[in-house]
């Protein structure tokens, strides 16, 4: 099932606002690269800036800044 499908993503985040991780979709390596970056449920993320076209999205997430692609990021759904 696709991700649009399930709810809102962290793609769907506007600038300046938080949400909290409800679930991880994807496969394999791109599931694992993003908990090994720090986002699993529960944590809550914090929108920073999105780059001009639109990718990658700059977040703030445990205490750190990170960026994350586009793809990453509707891979990431979320509780407002």
């Amino acid at each position: 099932m696709a991700a649009d499908a399930q709810g809102k993503t962290l793609r769907d985040v506007g600038i300046g606002q938080t949400a909290r991780v409800r679930r991880l979709v994807g496969e394999g390596a791109v599931k694992r690269h993003i908990m090994d970056m720090g986002i699993t449920k529960g944590v809550e993320v914090y929108l920073r800036k999105v780059a001009p076209l639109g990718d990658p999205l700059e977040v703030t997430v445990r205490g750190y800044e990170l960026s994350l692609r586009k793809s990453e990021a509707e891979c990431i759904l979320v509780d407002e």
